[in-house]
C-alpha cells in the first residue's frame, strides 16, 4: 500500500499537496513544525501512490513509498 512521507520540518505550508491530492489523504497538521508553520500530514490511509503531492511540492519534502 503506497504511503506519502512528508518531512514536516522542511514543509513551508504552501498547501499545494493538499489541493492537488485526488484522494484527499493529506491535511494540515495540528501542531506547528520547527519553523512555526502548520505543515501537511498524511491522514493515514487511502493513498493510491499517484505522486501528485510529491510533484507539486516546491520544496521536494514529500516522497511516496510503496
Amino acid at each position: 500500500m503506497p504511503k506519502p512521507k512528508i518531512d514536516k520540518n522542511r514543509c513551508k505550508g504552501c498547501g499545494l499537496c493538499i489541493v492537488f491530492c485526488p484522494k484527499d489523504v493529506i491535511e494540515w497538521d495540528k501542531k506547528l513544525n520547527k519553523k512555526g508553520i502548520l505543515s501537511a500530514v498524511y491522514k493515514g490511509k487511502g493513498c493510491v501512490g499517484c505522486g501528485f503531492c510529491a510533484i507539486m511540492c516546491p520544496d521536494a519534502c514529500i516522497e511516496i513509498y510503496k
